[in-house]
């Protein structure tokens, strides 16, 4: 068993002590790595940087220890059989993925801060943590007893966040067997009786879709902070969520969002963390995991987020159009789509994955990714004749490799989702995974299946919609965005400080003077501090076009029953 201690002195400096116990070792030369990534955020974090007066000692003595990487060192054990490995933690980031500690609590994400012991990584590790006695622990580990964790290997301790602070609110339901705890850190008044109501129905919903659930006991970790925050990583056992301002946790608006992201985050108990793409299983913590189905990973969740909610009935169908609405927002908001394929921007995600990045460079795995599932739901019911839907593709994949702890192949996926049809889809995989091509004529007849469509709606702001250009909208006019082939885009470039129109000075009223539908439009800006004067003329096109679904008023009554069995409330 490999031993690790937390403790601290001061919690106003938020550094964590960390004191790592290696047993029975037998090595002259020990490695310690630590992680450079986590789970759920593909991208090296490079958490050594918060790593502060590493140390190591043997028999009571100092021994050497050098680092051999960036998150990898290397101990001369001189053939001890006990060393122990010290050093401080700075844990000051509050977001699900982060680690903070302050006079209130320790919250922490192992895999932030605790080192593996090179080549013994499948042994059990016991975490004991130094903590005021009236303290409770929220945390998916067992509470072997007072204060003390215990995980089966590196990889469980890794994977299982814990809140422990004195302060912690607690309710707990059972659903087919399963135990589920809801825990609250921070100032909100929770209306139990609702919230647990809300969570029963998607928990159902989920079940319902896999059959059973991987683990015994579920815990939701909930941050709830005094600030705007929405955040949410899962875990095997667990899921960190950071959501704020806690005082507005039961308004309509907010608890969207927190049912909301609980939902996505069961989701990914089986999606992910079970039914894992070959090339995390294992994970490699020491470097990037390049992997191209981020759109299961990532999208078939974001999709099934939102739909196991209206399917147990939280959303009616108006509010769940509206968060395809929102969907296709994002998804339209840039030309992204026609540059990179979900799949490559699923393999880029190490590169710059969650950074706006170049302007139209790639695509969100998460909104492309739950469209392209929207789509796929949709087809697949009307291939079957609603025999088969993304409910069969999913209990098939858990069945087949979450369950046997197998990895899949974009190959496997795609096979599987063939035979789900009973015929080719790989038109599909072609089109809309690999490829570039446009999703909204797919989407609009899958939509007519079910008694829908897409509609699509000139933008109504002008500069936007007629002449391909967005501004920000705090301080100075600055140009953020140009359609490619729009009017803007012959004469704007990104940061465009915009100061007159027609002569008249610009003070958020853009909009309204293009309203007046001047004979010319003659924009006054600097550009790299210099004054320009350009002459905008529109071209004819639209741009930056909005999207919506909406029923049809010509739905058939087979329409309507296919709504039915899609979202399982009446047309």
């Amino acid at each position: 068993m490999i031993y690790y201690h937390l403790s601290y002195q001061n919690p106003l400096t938020h550094f964590v002590d960390i004191k790592i116990t290696v047993k029975n070792n037998q090595q002259q030369e020990l490695y310690l790595q630590l992680p450079a990534w986590r789970p759920g955020r593909y991208e090296l974090q490079h958490f050594a940087q918060k790593l502060r007066a590493v140390s190591a000692t043997a028999n009571g003595e100092s021994i050497a220890i050098e680092k051999q990487t960036k998150d990898r060192w290397l101990v001369q054990t001189g053939g001890a059989g006990e060393v122990e490995i010290s050093y401080s933690f700075f844990a000051r980031q509050m977001d699900a993925g982060g680690s903070w500690l302050d006079e209130e609590q320790l919250y922490l994400n192992p895999i932030n801060c605790l080192m593996a012991v090179e080549g013994r990584e499948q042994e059990p590790c016991q975490l004991q943590l130094q903590l005021p006695e009236e303290w409770q622990i929220a945390c998916g580990l067992p509470e072997v007893e007072k204060h003390t964790l215990e995980a089966a290997n590196f990889d469980e301790l890794a994977d299982s966040p814990f809140i422990a602070s004195g302060s912690l609110k607690q309710e707990t339901f059972e659903e087919s067997g399963y135990t589920f705890h809801i825990w609250l850190q921070g100032d909100c008044q929770p209306d139990w009786e609702k919230m647990k109501r809300d969570f029963i129905g998607f928990t159902k919903e989920q079940l319902e879709v896999f059959g059973d659930f991987p683990v015994k006991e579920y815990h939701y970790l909930n941050e709830i902070l005094p600030y705007r925050f929405y955040h949410g990583v899962e875990h095997s056992h667990s899921t960190v969520i950071t959501l704020g301002p806690g005082e507005l946790l039961m308004t309509p608006s907010l608890y969207k969002e927190f049912v909301g992201v609980s939902s996505h985050e069961l989701f990914h108990t089986w999606n992910i963390k079970k039914i894992r793409p070959k090339e995390m299983l294992p994970y490699n913590f020491a470097q990037e995991n390049y992997f191209k189905t981020g759109y299961v990973a990532e999208g078939i969740t974001t999709y099934y987020g939102d739909y196991m909610l209206a399917r147990s009935g939280f959303f009616t169908a108006e509010a769940y159009f509206e968060e395809l609405n929102t969907s296709f927002q994002r998804y339209f908001a840039d030309y992204s789509r026609n540059n990179l394929s979900v799949a490559d921007s699923s393999f880029d995600l190490w590169l710059d994955g969650y950074k706006p990045g170049v302007p139209d460079r790639k695509v969100s795995i998460y909104i492309k990714g739950a469209l392209t599932a929207l789509l796929l739901d949709l087809q697949l019911r009307k291939a079957t004749g609603n025999k088969a839907s993304m409910d069969v593709v999913m209990r098939e994949l858990w069945e087949r490799f979450g369950k046997k702890n197998i990895g899949y192949t974009e190959q496997d996926y795609a096979q599987l989702v063939d035979e789900v049809a009973a015929q080719s889809f790989q038109s599909y995989f072609s089109k809309y995974i690999n490829g570039t091509e446009s999703i909204e004529p797919a989407l609009d007849e899958a939509l007519r299946y079910v008694g829908c469509e897409l509609k699509e709606h000139q933008n109504p702001l002008i500069y936007e919609g007629k002449y391909g250009f967005k501004v920000s909208s705090e301080g100075s006019i600055k140009v953020t965005a140009i359609a490619p082939g729009s009017p803007a885009s012959e004469l704007l470039s990104i940061d465009d400080e915009l100061v007159a129109l027609n002569g008249r000075k610009l003070e958020n009223n853009l909009q309204q003077l293009l309203a007046l539908e001047p004979q010319e439009v003659e924009l006054a800006l600097f550009r790299e501090r210099q004054l320009r004067v350009v002459r905008l003329e529109p071209n004819g096109k639209s741009f930056y076009s909005k999207y919506t679904v909406q029923k049809r008023q010509d739905a058939t009554e087979a329409e309507k029953e296919n709504f039915k069995l899609w979202l399982k409330q009446a047309f």
